[in-house]
């Protein structure tokens, strides 16, 4: 399995053991990936963790505490002349050596290094070149998010209008969409599908994860599952309801108008509209577009978004039943009632087997389950 990013740097004192102990015992995930790996703060973490032996580097890449590995990662903004606006863009290199390589050319071209997410200003196909000069992984991030993605702003029409195609290891699709929404877009049929929880806090990991077919828990394998290479794959992506994101629908910023289509407003003739990710993936969308064959896409929805669920049942429910996947996921009727109570249990069995009414969410405000 595998958990996207959580953002980690001495800005918020998140420490990577912390939050590699949260995700086995809380998350159950064996493979993260923590995308301000490049930052000068968390790489002397990292290096000061692997002397005192906490942390070994493993020799297919990635660094391990013995259960859960991570994979070194940066997450950067590039907004050049060739984009409409500013892209997310995830790399992810196989050793600390290449990291900080990277790192030092990073600094030359970022106006603050010591924060994530920093806007690099070198051009997107410039970008794509020194990452694979030190045989890292180039991923679009979040790809059809109305601010700071590939399709959201980036570019009009097509990805070639920024990158160089054959560059792109995979695409991240982000909340509010899924492989179903997606399957008429022609150009991303060549890359594999993604899902990561765009975690800032330790709770919204795996929110979005991907069940992975590896020979063992490491950067080389990873790589290989994304090439569907050797056996290894991408077995499943999991994912909330498209409904329960942010951005799925338009909404109109001056009235909260959501029956909107196309960039204009029926209600008050206001362009100020948050185009929803829905809208945008049927403006990419051809109907005589080829089938390619997916990984499932599962729905889930994360414990927290459930009616009720307050922070002590859910510490009881992870005491008992191991962690968050299984409970989601695996746990029977009894053993949910046995640990919170029946309507709660009934409402996670509910969730489990698609059995969910949803206010849809837009412009900036998560959906919601109706209970």
């Amino acid at each position: 399995m595998y958990g996207r990013p959580v953002k980690i740097s001495a800005s918020n004192q998140l420490r990577l053991s912390t939050i590699m102990e949260f995700v086995k015992e809380k998350k159950g995930l064996d493979l993260i990936g923590i995308i301000d790996a490049h930052v000068p703060a968390v790489l002397e973490e990292i290096d000061l963790a692997i002397k005192k032996k906490d942390y070994i580097e493993l020799s297919d890449g990635g660094i391990s505490n013995g259960s859960v590995t991570v994979l070194l990662g940066s997450e950067i903004e590039i907004y050049d002349s060739s984009s409409s606006g500013p892209i997310h863009i995830l790399c992810f290199f196989a050793t600390v050596e290449r990291m900080k390589n990277f790192s030092q050319w990073y600094r030359q071209h970022v106006s603050n290094p010591e924060l994530s997410s920093q806007r690099i200003y070198v051009d997107g196909k410039t970008l794509q070149e020194k990452v694979k000069e030190l045989e890292g992984l180039f991923i679009p991030a979040h790809i059809f998010t109305p601010f700071k993605s590939l399709y959201g702003k980036g570019v009009k029409k097509s990805l070639t209008e920024v990158f160089e195609p054959t560059l792109i290891d995979a695409v991240e699709l982000g909340l509010s969409s899924d492989t179903n929404m997606v399957r008429n877009i022609e150009e991303i049929k060549a890359y594999p599908f993604l899902t990561n929880s765009d975690a800032h806090s330790l709770e919204k990991i795996a929110r979005e994860y991907n069940a992975l077919e590896l020979k063992e828990a490491t950067f080389n394998e990873f790589a290989k599952a994304l090439k569907n290479e050797a056996g290894r794959k991408i077995q499943a992506n999991y994912g909330m309801n498209p409904h329960l994101g942010k951005y799925h629908h338009s909404v109109c910023k001056k009235c909260e108008t959501t029956e909107i289509i196309g960039t204009v407003c029926p209600n008050c003739g206001s362009t100020n509209v948050i185009r929803g990710v829905s809208e945008r993936i049927k403006d990419l969308s051809t109907e005589d577009s080829s089938y390619t064959e997916r990984p499932p896409y599962i729905h889930q929805v994360p414990l927290d978004y459930i009616p009720g669920l307050g922070p002590k049942t859910l510490e009881r429910l992870r005491e008992h039943l191991h962690h968050d996947m299984y409970i989601i996921h695996r746990a029977s009727f009894e053993q949910l009632k046995e640990n919170s109570n029946e309507r709660i249990a009934r409402k996670i069995l509910d969730l489990r087997e698609g059995k969910i009414s949803v206010q849809a969410g837009g412009g900036g405000v998560y959906g919601k389950i109706i209970d």
